[in-house]
C-alpha cells in the first residue's frame, strides 16, 4: 500500500502544528488535547522545520524537572527529519521508521507538507495487504 492510500483512508485530518517559539508547556497540552504522541514545529504551517514528541518532552523532564516546560519547542525538537512521499510504500516507511527509531513521518510533495504517517498507520496498511495476499492464496489453493 502507497502513503497515498494510507493517507486516503485516515481522512482529512491535518497535521498538527506548532510554530517555533511556542513553549513546551502550550505543545505538552496539544498533545494531550488532541490525543496524539507528536506535533510538527513550522512558521508557516506547510514545512516541516522540526518536530517535537511525547518522548522529547518526556527525556527532557526526566533530565532536568519541570523547569524544562517553559523552554522552547525548538529547544527539543529533531531537525534532521525523515520524510516520506505520496508514492512510498507502507514496507520502506515501516522499515526507515524502525530504523530510526521514531514512530511519526512527514509526507511531502516537494517541499510542502501534506500529512502524517504514523507508526501505527503503516502497520495496519501492511496487515491488510498480507490478509488481501493470504485471502487471495487462501483462494487458488481451494480452486476458487
Amino acid at each position: 500500500m502507497l502513503v497515498h492510500q494510507i493517507l486516503k483512508s485516515k481522512g482529512d485530518q491535518g497535521v498538527v502544528t506548532v510554530k517555533p517559539g511556542t513553549s513546551v508547556s502550550d505543545a505538552a497540552k496539544i498533545l494531550a488535547e488532541k490525543r496524539i504522541g507528536t506535533v510538527v514545529v513550522s512558521e508557516s504551517g506547510k514545512t516541516a522545520d522540526g518536530i517535537l514528541s511525547e518522548r522529547d518532552i518526556v527525556r527532557e523532564l526526566a533530565a532536568r524537572g519541570a523547569g524544562c516546560m517553559s523552554d522552547k519547542v525548538d529547544d527539543y525538537m529533531t531537525t534532521e527529519l525523515v520524510t516520506c512521499a505520496m508514492g512510498d510504500d507502507a514496507t520502506s516507511v515501516l522499515q526507515k521508521m524502525t530504523e530510526g527509531r521514531f514512530r511519526h513521518m512527514p509526507v511531502l510533495e516537494g517541499k510542502e507538507m501534506v500529512g502524517l504517517i504514523t507508526l501505527g498507520d503503516a502497520v495496519k496498511a501492511r496487515l491488510s495487504e498480507l490478509k488481501m495476499e493470504k485471502d487471495a492464496l487462501e483462494g487458488m489453493i481451494m480452486g476458487h
